[in-house]
């Protein structure tokens, strides 16, 4: 990464990594901890932590524990077995003593993907995984850590296996799970095949049993937080997920539903960080204790719109959120982070947020779209705790909440990972762009100005792309409703295409938010073009894709390719693949066309314009252009997949239960950071963290 010094937007992201002893200390040190073949477990480190007050540490011990808390409930919604599963893998893993060193080697390393993808289908294909280890082996040595001790003890609400006739009985039950390939291949198919629909070509525990025929018509009470199933009497019915209530905070005794040992435990933690918290930030952690307790939904608005009006140095966010693995659109995914306000770079952020309206009046949408008032939205740029759940290291922006009705009314809070993305960026180096860029003028573009064309597409669409546009009377309470399972992709694709829209703006030379604007806009689309064939690397099975931020790029590279000649070009140079960028005024020509068309069916909720666009432009791919991708990859032996590894932080507290004080160091191990985790819930993984 170069200084400018005419960038101010570069310059307070180089001093990230500069000078401080601590931050010299963390560079000296290996990002990537471990590797287990294809997939790179990356240490994410927080420096600021450093500068915490006593008080904030706390607050920042508590809020951890409550997201460790949450995070096993994303294994029983990817799949029914997902948390029988993790139980077995954490106490072999946990009393391994003895275990054959060759089957414990594959057990291991199936254990870490297994984590790192909460469950045994990637993460970004939905793509079910199979281990190198067979029955017989994993048989011996659940045996073994049964002898050792394991098992002995419960697994949250999964009852102890106390006898060897109770762990066969386990081992039999999850055996087609593990190792059949055809049963519950996909963890969400938005193409499937066979017949089945959407619903019921996926995996995950959203819908168990039903089809898209039997949504029909149906109108949930708890749209993010409910599993949709048929009762006894064959009628639908939505199994809440919610801790219940008996502590009299609420006026009517609310009975648990599902994921309450779990919600119980992250309310536990809440009202710990509650008294370490300031005014408006415990207003909010009320509101999420109700929410986790009740499962209403006025009490999750009530959370958001009290948390989006908070900009506290130590946040976070913990909910039912996004809603991307569910192929109809609607269930949110637990997930959870904790981090904290990187002050330099934050104040550069806030230069854009400021000229919000400004970039929202010069969108090429019809007037009509247009907002008029704003409500200036919280923007940080931050350091990573911890991320739990569904919430991945390779997340490096965040716009939130997504509830139209609070974000219209009350603005939005943008996060920019910043400890992740120096992670990923020290990851992965320079060697990919030499491989696939089209020509030298790109690599050398790349090697000057990539990595600021990457940091400002990340700012530009969390802080001005997602919370532009306004709706039509006829999707005012959002349009999610109507685009279904597309609106996902859409709006990632809107956001992208409002920072390759306005990255061209002279607005952001004004603001010092950028160095040499025709080579940082050039470097932005050269990745935004290539981007739909380099991605494919991380798709090795099959022709579709599944993900729908990989849809998104894909949608944009194919649409501007076709609508636009002239503009993007596929080519063939010694055998390889390569895309170019051949005229970058006609680029952004079709970037401002799709730009309009997207923001138009999203105020309208046009689902069949939006189905008929990601099915032609974004889902379909040539299997043998992405073997060629892949191969080519291969050589490079870099990462195709990364996982998180998070800060560990531990306290001593008094008699009374008060945190006297917070120690933070880092895992380097992830099987010890994941067996911690689990041990919240079965004591009987308790073991030393290796150092």
């Amino acid at each position: 990464m170069k200084l400018f010094n005419s960038a101010l937007f570069i310059l307070v992201i180089t001093l990230t990594a500069a000078t401080p002893a601590l931050c010299q200390q963390d560079k000296a040190d290996k990002v990537v901890v471990e590797r287990v073949g294809d997939t790179a477990f990356v240490q994410v480190r927080a420096p600021s932590f450093q500068t915490l007050t006593p008080r904030q540490q706390a607050l920042a011990y508590w809020l951890t524990q409550a997201s460790i808390a949450i995070d096993p409930i994303i294994y029983d919604q990817l799949s029914a077995y997902g948390l029988r599963e993790k139980r077995l893998l954490e106490e072999i893993m946990a009393h391994s003593n003895g275990i054959d060193p060759v089957a414990l080697a594959k057990i291991a390393e199936f254990a870490k993907l297994f984590w790192a993808n909460r469950g045994n289908h990637n993460e970004l294909t939905s793509q079910k995984f199979l281990p190198a280890f067979t029955f017989k082996q994993l048989q011996e040595a659940a045996r073994s850590a049964q002898k050792n001790g394991g098992f002995q003890t419960a697994y949250a609400d999964l009852p102890p296996l106390l006898t060897a006739l109770d762990l066969m009985h386990e081992l039999d039950a999850l055996r087609v799970s593990l190792f059949d390939l055809a049963f519950e291949p996909m963890t969400t198919a938005k193409s499937p095949v066979g017949g089945k629909d959407t619903i019921q070509a996926s995996s995950n525990t959203f819908y168990p049993g039903l089809s898209l025929d039997d949504l029909k018509g149906f109108q949930e009470k708890y749209p993010l937080n409910s599993r949709v199933a048929k009762g006894a009497d064959g009628k639908l019915t939505e199994l809440v997920y919610r801790a219940g209530t008996s502590d009299g905070r609420v006026h009517d005794k609310v009975p648990p539903g599902l994921y309450a040992t779990f919600l119980k435990r992250a309310n536990d933690c809440f009202e710990k960080a509650r008294g370490y918290a300031e005014p408006a930030q415990a207003a909010a952690i009320d509101h999420l204790i109700r929410y986790y307790q009740t499962g209403d939904y006025a009490e999750w608005v009530g959370f958001g719109t009290a948390w989006v009006q908070n900009d506290a140095t130590v946040d976070f966010d913990n909910g039912f959120i996004e809603v991307y693995r569910d192929a109809r659109g609607a269930k949110g995914s637990s997930q959870s982070f904790v981090t904290i306000t990187d002050k330099p770079i934050t104040t550069a952020m806030k230069k854009l947020a400021e000229n919000a309206a400004y970039f929202e009046q010069k969108a090429p949408w019809d007037v009509k779209y247009k907002l008029t008032s704003f409500k200036l939205p919280v923007v940080k740029a931050v350091e990573t705790l911890i991320e739990t759940g569904d919430f991945s290291v390779t997340t490096i922006g965040d716009n939130l909440p997504n509830e139209n009705e609070i974000h219209e009314k009350y603005g939005s809070k943008n996060f920019l990972f910043t400890g992740s993305d120096r992670a990923l960026d020290e990851a992965t180096g320079k060697t990919f762009t030499a491989e696939f860029a089209a020509g030298p003028a790109e690599i050398e573009r790349d090697d000057k100005y990539g990595m600021e064309a990457h940091s400002l597409m990340t700012a530009l669409h969390e802080v001005i792309g997602h919370g532009s546009g306004k709706l039509s009377a006829r999707v005012s309470g959002g349009a999610q409703p109507f685009l279904k399972e597309y609106f996902s992709t859409l709006e990632e694709a809107r956001a992208d295409l409002m920072a390759l829209w306005n990255v061209w703006d002279p607005k952001l030379k004004e603001l010092g938010l950028i160095s040499n604007q025709e080579e940082v806009a050039k470097a932005m689309y050269d990745t935004a073009a290539s981007v739909a064939l380099t991605q494919l690397r991380r798709i090795p099975k099959g022709d579709t894709i599944e993900e729908d931020h990989e849809r998104d790029r894909q949608l944009i590279a194919h649409y501007i390719a076709d609508k636009v000649p002239g503009s993007i070009e596929q080519f063939t140079r010694d055998g390889k693949t390569y895309v170019r960028v051949v005229d970058y005024q006609k680029m952004r020509q079709g970037v401002g066309m799709l730009l309009a068309e997207l923001m138009r069916i999203k105020a309208e909720g046009d689902y069949d314009a939006i189905k008929a666009l990601v099915d032609k432009y974004g889902v379909h791919f040539d299997p043998a252009l992405r073997n060629q991708v892949v191969e080519r990859y291969r050589k490079l032996n870099l990462p195709t997949y990364f996982a998180g590894v998070n800060a560990h932080l531990t306290a001593s507290l008094s008699k009374n239960g008060e945190v006297e004080k917070v120690k933070i160091d880092y895992w380097d191990d992830p099987a010890a950071q994941y067996l911690d985790y689990g041990a919240m819930f079965d004591s009987g993984l308790l073991h030393e963290p290796k150092k």
